[in-house]
């Protein structure tokens, strides 16, 4: 059976993950840091540390069920496996909300950021007008080329890193004041109780992009060693420089009566605070640092309303795959990846969110509120589902656990729901936004859901299985899996595919790597490069299975041909299914498949698995041993 599955690539290493989630949740200081000190003054360093605590507790949570559920989707496809496709959707639903806010507050803040490099500012209704330019551009720009998350990722994040660590530094050694940070401040009346209520959800305006990373499990090498250690250090890193920019920030401007950080800077509040770093030091240094901080700000609010994007896209993708949107949705395309209806749809309502709150007194206040209220249903909706799966799902295999198990109970999970979704309820009782838009959108979804539901004949809460869960496979059990190896992309995604079947069904893998000796050489001549790079792919492949709990074993041997040679082994192994890969490369001539897969197609002694890349996948790869 030769079967073309659509997939996401494994591209994602631990450094490009760290790199991505430190950039995606870092980001949003940019324009959280004002909107939460218009309303916690004095006390915004404590509000970020503790709204960062309980950020860390939810990501726990996240690692479990990123490392468990090598799916995209995040919290969606959890609670859509723990509980059913219906609370999976609204979960995906207001999830998509956050994407959109994400998107319209970084290209609202962005033209700001830019006019602060240029020494001047840009004033309403003009900067709405920029912000709708950015939004349209960047999804003009997806529309056309296919963006790669791991490629520019590590340089947004020096960029991040390198700014915040050089405001910290200049802004404690010169702005830095015990006296400034207490002045005017008095709990229960600068701010008043009311007003600190407000701002404790708000504040998870500043930890955005959990979701954007748990989105990449299925794109990442090792998703349950990589994802949760790229979690953590990123989230401990950004938690401890958010504190330290907030106290920077209101050592600039104290919060007497109000601190000009949320009201004057609300909108490009790091350039604020450089203004007065810039009265410390000489011109020829205040005047660079100022264009630094409002370039790379408006960089890195660009890459953040792209990956928001990008992250709508793939939460479609698998909300249209398990029948919860449209079919088109869950399509994968080889220019834009994700399908182009999703990167349309994300950049269209996030003009409107911008357009039609900007006759508001207090439009990112209002954007920042019904963000809450998406988030932190998400978040306890997540947690929920990693508890739920310990009981429903004991035997699932967990490379990594929430730590602090009662029983099956993961105590953090407990602890984190709990807290989360009191948060939600002081965010539905103190935010105009959350208590009012966010039911209307929640409304709007569920008329989706129901009409795709319906149009498609399925019932609301029926379970929906995407078309790469193999429907034809999952009647078939395999106990031995052979999987030809070869160095490159293709080489991984296959030696990946097979460890996911045999994890399925308990089977063992067999990794064989062949070496094709030229006729004009003798079988047992020496090939002291093709041995060196059979072993290393065979020890990744061993590497692959130990972090997934397969046994995989490695084989090397000599032929003339790789098809006979794979078609022998098969058949003196015993394999029931064989795994290969299709490179695009060979569609663009007269066969669909290369000579080698045409072979084992023929000659294979049991079933053939066979993976067909898209055309502009993995063209790089073009070596022959599979496809």
């Amino acid at each position: 059976m030769a079967r073309k599955l659509p997939r996401l690539q494994r591209v994602l290493d631990a450094p490009a993950l760290f790199s991505i989630a430190y950039g995606e949740i870092a980001s949003s200081i940019y324009f959280a840091l004002g909107i939460i000190t218009l309303r916690a003054l004095g006390f915004t360093p404590l509000v970020l540390l503790a709204t960062g605590l309980l950020f860390l507790i939810v990501s726990l949570s996240y690692a479990e069920g990123t490392a468990a559920i090598r799916e995209t989707g995040g919290a969606a496809t959890f609670v859509r496996i723990a509980f059913n496709d219906f609370w999976g959707f609204i979960t995906g639903w207001v999830l998509f909300l956050d994407y959109l806010i994400v998107i319209a507050l970084s290209a609202l803040f962005m033209p700001h950021y830019v006019a602060g490099a240029f020494f001047t500012k840009l004033h309403r209704p003009w900067d709405v007008v920029a912000g709708c330019g950015v939004i349209a551009g960047v999804a003009a720009i997806r529309l056309v080329h296919r963006t790669r998350l791991h490629r520019w990722a590590l340089v947004v994040a020096i960029v991040d890193l390198a700014t915040q660590i050089l405001i910290v530094a200049l802004g404690m050694a010169l702005l830095f004041s015990p006296g400034a940070l207490s002045a005017g401040t008095s709990l229960g009346t600068s701010p008043t109780w009311h007003s600190l209520a407000f701002a404790i959800p708000l504040a998870m305006l500043a930890y955005t992009g959990l979701e954007t990373v748990a989105n990449l499990a299925e794109e990442t090498r090792r998703p349950g060693r990589d994802l949760p250690r790229s979690l953590f250090g990123s989230i401990g890193l950004v938690v401890i420089i958010y504190v330290a920019i907030a106290v920077v920030g209101l050592s600039a401007f104290p919060a007497k009566h109000g601190t000009l950080l949320g009201s004057n800077w609300i909108r490009a509040p790091l350039v604020g605070i450089v203004t007065q770093i810039r009265e410390h030091v000489p011109d020829v240094i205040g005047a660079p640092l100022q264009v630094f901080v409002g370039l790379s700000g408006a960089l890195i609010l660009l890459t953040a309303a792209t990956t928001s994007i990008s992250g709508f896209g793939r939460l479609a993708y698998s909300l249209g795959e398990h029948g919860q949107l449209p079919r088109r949705f869950g399509m994968l395309r080889p220019r834009t990846l994700v399908a182009p209806e999703s990167i349309i749809a994300a950049a269209l309502i996030a003009i409107a969110l911008l357009v039609g709150t900007a006759a508001l007194a207090h439009p990112v206040l209002f954007l920042a509120s019904l963000f809450s209220f998406g988030v932190l249903f998400a978040f306890t909706a997540a947690q929920l589902a990693v508890i739920k799966l310990r009981f429903s799902e004991p035997n699932r295999r967990r490379p990594y656990r929430v730590p602090f198990t009662i029983g099956r109970v993961p105590v953090p999970s407990v602890i984190g729901a709990l807290l989360t979704f009191t948060v939600w309820l002081i965010a539905i009782a103190t935010h105009q936004g959350a208590r009012l838009a966010g039911p209307v959108w929640l409304g709007l979804g569920l008329v989706v859901y129901i009409v795709v539901r319906r149009s498609r004949g399925e019932g609301l809460l029926e379970r929906v299985v995407s078309a790469d869960e193999h429907r034809g496979l999952a009647e078939a059990e395999f106990s031995r899996i052979l999987v030809p190896m070869k160095l490159g992309d293709i080489g991984e995604e296959m030696i990946a595919t097979a460890v996911k079947l045999a994890q399925d069904r308990g089977a063992s893998v067999e990794a064989l790597h062949v070496i094709r000796v030229p006729m004009e050489l003798p079988l047992d001549a020496e090939l002291v490069d093709e041995e060196e790079r059979a072993e290393a792919s065979l020890a990744e492949a061993k590497l692959l299975g130990a972090d997934h709990g397969v046994d995989v074993e490695g084989r090397t041997v000599r032929a003339r041909s790789i098809g006979q040679a794979i078609v022998q082994e098969a058949q003196d192994s015993g394999a029931d299914l064989i795994v290969l890969g299709s490179a695009p490369r060979w569609r663009r001539q007269s066969r669909f498949f290369s000579p080698t897969v045409d072979y084992v197609l023929k000659k294979a002694p049991s079933e053939v698995l066979i993976v067909a890349f898209p055309q502009g996948a993995l063209e790089s790869d073009g070596s022959e041993p599979q496809g």
